[in-house]
């Protein structure tokens, strides 16, 4: 399966040049899941043009430090390429941003929450299994974040099927065509996540907030396991 990585935003300029571009973030996460997955980004955040979404077998929308009321010239035919993806039933995951645009796009609302940062390992609830995973799901996913955003009206075709107190609206599978999405960033490695806090502690984030988001990422997290579970996604609509 080919997977087309919309990439819509760039690491903080402070850390960019020592980790790898968000595709390939997402390249190396599921090679250790399905090596017969391969990838190809298409850059919005870089000016390129986004094709054809009834010719890709699969698409995955990357974070951004964007919101999707941001007045920039790639939203609205972002926005008009989802819902002509879930026309053509082209399978798509959406990511942070892309879990926001997803829903934005499909029907739901998204705003700056005024719970602030969401920041560090957070945890959720699992409260169903879809019909495409391929493995018992778990009772609940532990990964890193790094939000400000959150959906807060639930697109009418989207189910939740992760929540917390903090992001009710966590993961959300759609319902009449092939789409998931997930709040957290199962393709930050503890590296990466750790830099982005600290390039933000003292500035967006207040030092205690970012200390703690750190001090956070030593529990146990299961990106791992998201990887599988979206691959398991992946997989069942394949051909889709």
């Amino acid at each position: 399966m080919k997977l087309t990585i919309i990439e819509t935003g760039l690491a903080p300029v402070a850390i960019r040049d020592r980790f790898p571009d968000y595709p390939e973030m997402f390249r190396r996460m599921f090679a250790g899941v399905d090596s017969a997955i391969t990838c190809e980004t298409v850059s919005i955040a870089r000016g390129e043009t986004l094709p054809d979404p009834a010719t890709l077998e699969a698409v995955l929308y990357t974070g951004s430090p964007a919101g999707v009321y941001d007045p920039l010239p790639w939203i609205g035919p972002l926005t008009d390429f989802i819902r002509s993806a879930a026309a053509a039933n082209t399978p798509q995951v959406g990511i942070c941003f892309g879990h926001q645009i997803m829903g934005e796009a499909l029907g739901g609302k998204v705003v700056k929450s005024d719970k602030g940062w969401g920041v560090g390992r957070h945890t959720y609830e699992i409260v169903q299994c879809p019909d495409w995973s391929a493995v018992p799901c778990p009772p609940s996913l532990s990964v890193a974040v790094s939000h400000q955003d959150q959906v807060v009206a639930l697109p009418p075709t989207a189910s939740v099927i992760a929540q917390s107190d903090f992001t009710p609206y966590a993961g959300l599978d759609y319902r009449g065509f092939p789409a998931i999405s997930f709040q957290c960033h199962p393709e930050f490695d503890p590296d990466f996540a750790a830099a982005l806090y600290a390039a933000r502690r003292g500035g967006a984030l207040r030092e205690e907030d970012a200390d703690a988001a750190v001090a956070s990422l030593a529990g146990d997290c299961d990106r791992r396991l998201l990887a599988g579970w979206i691959v398991s996604f992946l997989r069942a609509n394949a051909g889709s």
